[in-house]
């Protein structure tokens, strides 16, 4: 078996798996470990230098939580990467086979409890419904999602994430 023909196979699995029935668990991710260097670089990139995530003795001094946290939206940016490990392929949208997976949006979205820094976490999908769009090409996937953090008692992040299946018209 080629590469093309694992992925192409890897694609119609992922294809198979998120235009399940509402309630389908589509598998859990591996754990990611959220450092300071990946706080600092998110900060720099976004242009967002707050010293709640860039600095660690303001934040032991000025905040709740001892030490720097991890911005909401740099747990959020994970996703991606935890819904491919999830459904087990090198990449979410991979363009191969039958279709590719893309980000369409948020229902709803939380951001329920801080990520403190070096903490892990992982992401849990489950099918919440879906919708065909046949006409555009593309059928839309509503995935509840939950970002965990190891040894919390609560979730980073809840959502219902939006993806759009986009049948492969090459």
């Amino acid at each position: 078996m080629t590469k093309s023909d694992k992925s192409a196979g890897d694609q119609v699995a992922v294809e198979k798996s998120i235009l399940g029935p509402a309630g389908k668990d589509l598998g859990t991710s591996e754990w990611i470990t959220v450092n300071q260097d990946m706080i600092t670089r998110f900060g720099d990139v976004t242009l967002d230098p707050d010293p709640m995530h860039m600095d660690a003795e303001w934040a032991k001094e000025n905040t709740p939580y001892g030490d720097t946290i991890s911005y909401g939206f740099l747990t959020l940016s994970f996703l991606t990467h935890m819904f491919a490990s999830a459904m087990k392929v090198p990449s979410a949208s991979e363009g191969a086979g039958e279709g590719y997976f893309l980000n369409y949006g948020f229902n709803r979205l939380r951001f329920v409890d801080p990520v403190p820094v070096n903490s892990r976490v992982r992401g849990h999908f489950k099918v919440a419904k879906k919708e065909a769009e046949e006409r555009s090409g593309f059928r839309l996937v509503h995935m509840d999602v939950e970002i965990e953090i190891e040894g919390g008692g609560r979730p980073a992040v809840v959502a219902e994430w939006i993806g759009a299946w986009v049948n492969d018209l090459g």
